[in-house]
């Protein structure tokens, strides 16, 4: 079976292979110059300075570093379709081993000659799945590794690991986002029994899937906790190196209603008659507001993620292997 799964699949081995070199020839070089602009121009030192607290004194280093970040940002701003390209890339991977596996097979008749051979269905699915899900859960391990590195320097000048995007293609993640991709190709290929549907409904249902956990799931993962700052405050204000995905923000009365959306009242000069206005506008009490979940639960959000769609992909694996029993 080892050898027979080899000559099935060798070209979605070596096309893989070669992608991942052809990703490796961007990746390295841009990587490299990324990394050393980032240590270069003083913005690794600058942020590293600030520390993780949420609210800081507005300083001059903390102007220094927002300034040296949006530099680099928009330097590296051209690079935006690569981050883009990182977030689908394991769907494809994933889709690509998983829907043909069983698709294939059951399309072209060959599952009945392999069962009819002294291989039982059970050992047959088992050595495709183990096989093809162990290559594909190395180069998932390869390319989260160095996509993470390759996206250091950018997540830490935008401020926050934790937001959409960022939080797709670093830890671990990326490598459950695969093997589910995998799983439910072949879940896919059971049902449908043709390679191209099994890839269109597998590609349908992996965006379904991720979109909701991403949108509904992901920000609920714990409660979000809340933020609160005088208006026009001089002595203290957000740290943008605090690493905190800002889930809402806005201006709230001194009774704590929501008076303005998507707004705040940064550091306020006394002698900035005009942002004093402003301030007394708005009544006594009000204050700056931000709902967010704290930067330091990064590795627990990658956890719970992680574990979700590693359960999925159990699910799927178990599903498919029910339903190749039934197969004629």
């Amino acid at each position: 079976m080892i050898w027979l799964t080899w000559r099935q699949h060798r070209k979605e081995v070596l096309y893989t292979l070669i992608a991942l070199a052809a990703l490796a020839a961007i990746l390295v070089p841009t990587g490299l110059a990324m990394h050393g602009r980032f240590k270069d121009t003083g913005l690794k030192a600058c942020l590293d300075g600030l520390g993780t607290a949420s609210l800081i004194k507005p300083t001059p280093d903390v102007v220094e570093c927002q300034e040296l970040a949006h530099a680099f940002q928009e330097k590296y701003s051209s690079l935006a379709f690569v981050a883009v390209l990182f977030v689908i890339l394991p769907v494809f991977v994933g889709v690509f081993f998983g829907a043909p596996l069983v698709a294939r097979e059951l399309e072209q008749g060959t599952h009945r000659f392999v069962w009819t051979q002294g291989v039982s269905r059970t050992r047959w699915a088992l050595a495709k799945f183990g096989l093809i899900g162990g290559f594909t859960l190395l180069v998932a391990v390869v390319y989260a590794l160095g996509v993470s590195w390759w996206f250091t320097p950018l997540v830490a000048a935008i401020g926050s690991r934790m937001e959409y995007l960022a939080f797709d293609v670093q830890g671990v993640v990326p490598v459950a986002y695969t093997l589910f991709a995998v799983a439910l190709g072949i879940f896919a290929g059971t049902h449908w029994r043709k390679v191209l549907p099994a890839m269109g409904v597998a590609l349908a249902g992996f965006a379904v899937v991720r979109v909701g956990v991403e949108l509904l799931a992901r920000p609920r993962y714990l409660p979000p906790k809340n933020l609160t700052y005088a208006l026009g405050e001089m002595d203290m204000s957000p740290n943008p190196a605090s690493g905190n995905w800002n889930q809402a923000h806005g201006i709230r009365d001194g009774a704590g209603n929501l008076v303005m959306a998507d707004a705040r009242i940064g550091p306020c000069p006394a002698t900035d008659s005009l942002c004093s206005r402003d301030i007394q506008s708005f009544g006594a009490g009000a204050h700056n507001w931000e709902l967010y979940q704290p930067g330091d639960r990064f590795w627990l959000f990658q956890g719970i993620e992680t574990g979700v769609f590693l359960a999925l992909t159990a699910l799927l694996v178990a599903l498919a292997l029910r339903r190749l029993r039934t197969l004629a």
